[in-house]
């Protein structure tokens, strides 16, 4: 089991110690944790966000443990040596095209989320997010109008190819969860939307068993804040993905909650906490470090095949939130290591 442990900027760095601390105490065996520097720490010591030295251990490991990047004293640097082009570089070079963003209520927490309590409790959503392609991969860059205007500009496009293979995962995600599947979209406005609509309607006659159904993405943000129980697995792409899944973790409760997963057709993924590198609060020791031991628990599972261990995981965090034991995300006074011992102590007991 040969780990690259990529923990990044600001709190990345304290929150990826709890995760490995959390996968030491499962006495795994032939676990191999290699580190390396990623985003702008990575910038700092090595001129690159992404170094050659770190790639190609994220290349040769068998999983990224990956924690968070974005530093402010990176904020004016040209934009393929700003931290967050480290991430974005990962996923591509790794082909991880499919992220699973898991967003589900934690008994007892109902209260902490914006939603009302009974509407809260009932989350148990998968977001699927296409993330190699859309907008954030598209061509991009400034020019001059005919009138002399400066203009931006991001161009938003999918192959069919790239609509289909993650509409596979996520249909493949919907058998073994509820059977139920929205997609969506905006093709009431956009051409790429339309060809993510008519694609994903043939991969469905793959998959009879699945029901699919359609939502435009302002319907669907709406619907996430007013009846978000209605939702099993929801497929989207990048942007609207990247959107929706964080409003989904602000229903839960806290974004300091919710993991995820970026795999492509192997085993092989980038696991990783939704949220960023928060520096307005790092080095302070008071960072909620569930979401990246989640996040462990998701590689166990995805790359590994160790569902036991996984669920041993997760039963050990929902415990300790159960318990009291709350970070200053959620209103409590748990600081990150207390965090961190609280759900070691219960795989060991």
């Amino acid at each position: 089991m040969h780990i690259a442990v990529l923990a990044g900027d600001g709190i990345g760095q304290e929150i990826m110690v709890e995760a490995v601390r959390v996968l030491d105490a499962l006495n795994l065996p032939d676990l191999r944790l290699d580190h390396a520097d990623v985003g702008g720490v990575a910038y700092k010591n090595h001129g690159h966000p992404l170094p050659p030295a770190t790639l190609d251990l994220a290349k040769t490991a068998d999983a990224v443990l990956f924690g968070a990047v974005g530093d402010p004293d990176c904020d004016n640097l040209d934009r393929h040596l700003r931290p967050e082009q480290a991430v974005l570089g990962l996923r591509k070079e790794m082909q991880t095209f499919a992220n699973l963003r898991p967003a589900k209520a934690f008994a007892g927490l109902e209260n902490l989320s914006a939603l009302k309590p009974d509407i809260a409790g009932a989350i148990d959503l998968l977001i699927l997010r296409e993330l190699t392609g859309d907008i954030y991969f598209g061509e991009k860059g400034q020019r001059k109008t005919d009138a002399g205007l400066r203009e931006g500009y991001d161009v938003m496009a999918y192959d069919e190819e790239e609509i289909a293979r993650i509409a596979h995962v996520a249909f493949k995600a919907a058998q073994s969860r509820r059977k139920k599947l929205c997609s969506v979209d905006k093709a009431n406005v956009l051409q790429t939307s339309v060809l993510w609509r008519e694609v994903v309607n043939e991969v469905a006659s793959d998959y009879p068993d699945v029901e699919l159904s359609h939502m435009y993405v302002d319907n669907a943000a709406m619907q996430l804040v007013r009846n978000p129980g209605q939702f099993d697995v929801m497929l989207t792409g990048n942007i609207f993905g990247d959107i929706l899944s964080d409003q989904a973790s602000m229903c839960v409760g806290s974004i300091g909650l919710l993991a995820s997963a970026s795999v492509g057709t192997g085993t092989k993924g980038l696991f990783e906490p939704i949220h960023g590198s928060a520096p307005d609060i790092a080095g302070q020791g008071i960072a909620n470090p569930s979401a990246m031991i989640l996040s462990a628990a998701m590689m166990l599972r995805h790359s590994f095949g160790m569902e036991s261990e996984a669920v041993r995981i997760e039963q050990a965090v929902a415990t300790v939130l159960q318990q009291g034991i709350l970070g200053h995300d959620l209103g409590g006074s748990a600081s990150t290591q207390e965090i961190g011992d609280a759900v070691v102590a219960q795989l060991a007991s």
